[in-house]
């Protein structure tokens, strides 16, 4: 299965994990601090922004996955997944220093496996975020940029175990839960140089799957997201970013009893960009990896993806 659960924290963190650029008196202080940003986070405000929209088209190919006890396997010959996710998403900036932001994503996936092949897609789970940055990177060489981060998953796709889908599920596009996120920001310029540290904590609402007299009440576990990334500002506005997630989940629950051996776990390293196509104009797009390392996944498919995105800002 795709890793969706991974993917509505990731979709979090592209719109909830951004923040406003600082008034700085350095021009490469005032870039780092913009373009670097945006070259980590695609839909984020810049402080002199106060509301955009934007669009991500994202493919993935599934190399292999790592199994309950964290084993990489590649896939096997004539096993394969494709995923294609398309981000519909706009902020607006609330308050001064606060961004409220809604991603509508649309995901299709195809699957072969053991002479089966499956295709699907549709809505999938909607995200609404808010960020609030009580300080502003750069603003201060000893206080970095601090914000709080909110989020809401909303289940509109179709969870995994709909009656609806075919015999490899590849139409499911969401978990079939409510998820409720929290965390926190930090990020420091330094010179075109940009640090930023981004961690949040995902918590699902229980859901009946099955039909009775087979019945279940599950319970996803928790979710924690650790986000570290560096970026680089060239005095042309063009921005590089290099950033390391990795995702933490603990065991689901079914009837409210642990269910061992259900964690996940996966890292992610992605490599992005931001050009400046004009004043309200930007392009951004990246490559990201699943490491297939040993035991550093969990119950995960290990993926190769590119994503590109076009943003268009007010000011």
């Amino acid at each position: 299965m795709r890793p969706l659960h991974f993917k509505s924290l990731k979709q979090l963190l592209i719109l909830c994990a951004s923040s406003a650029c600082a008034t700085l008196p350095g021009r490469a202080h005032a870039q780092a601090c913009c373009a670097g940003t945006g070259a980590v986070t695609p839909g984020r405000l810049a402080l002199h922004e106060v509301a955009l929209v934007g669009m991500q088209w994202k493919a993935g190919d599934v190399l292999g996955s790592f199994d309950a006890n964290g084993h990489y396997t590649p896939s096997p010959s004539g096993a394969s997944e494709l995923d294609l996710e398309q981000d519909i998403f706009g902020a607006v900036r609330v308050l001064g220093r606060g961004q409220v932001a809604l991603l509508v994503p649309f995901i299709e996936t195809r699957r072969t496996s053991q002479g089966e092949s499956d295709f699907g897609g549709n809505i999938g789970d909607v995200n609404a975020s808010l960020r609030y940055d009580f300080t502003l990177a750069g603003a201060s060489t000893v206080i970095p940029g601090i914000a709080a981060l909110a989020g809401l998953t909303i289940p509109t796709g179709t969870p995994p175990d709909a009656p609806s889908l075919g015999p490899l599920a590849a139409g499911a596009t969401g978990i079939g839960a409510y998820q409720i996120n929290a965390g926190a920001a930090v990020e420091q310029a330094f010179g075109p140089w940009l640090v930023n540290a981004t961690g949040i904590v995902a918590q699902r609402t229980a859901r009946t799957v099955g039909s009775a007299p087979n019945q279940v009440d599950e319970r996803l576990g928790s979710q924690w997201t650790l986000l570290v990334a560096v970026a680089y500002t060239f005095p042309s506005e063009v921005a590089i970013a290099a950033s390391a997630s990795y995702l933490i989940e603990g065991d689901a629950t079914i009837n409210g009893v642990d269910s061992a051996g259900t964690g996940h776990r996966l890292p992610t390293l992605t490599l992005s960009g931001v050009v400046p196509l004009s004043d309200t104009w930007r392009l951004q797009g990246g490559i990201s990896d699943n490491v297939p390392i040993a035991s550093w996944g969990l119950n995960q498919p290990a993926a190769l993806g590119l994503f590109v995105t076009g943003v268009r800002s007010w000011i």
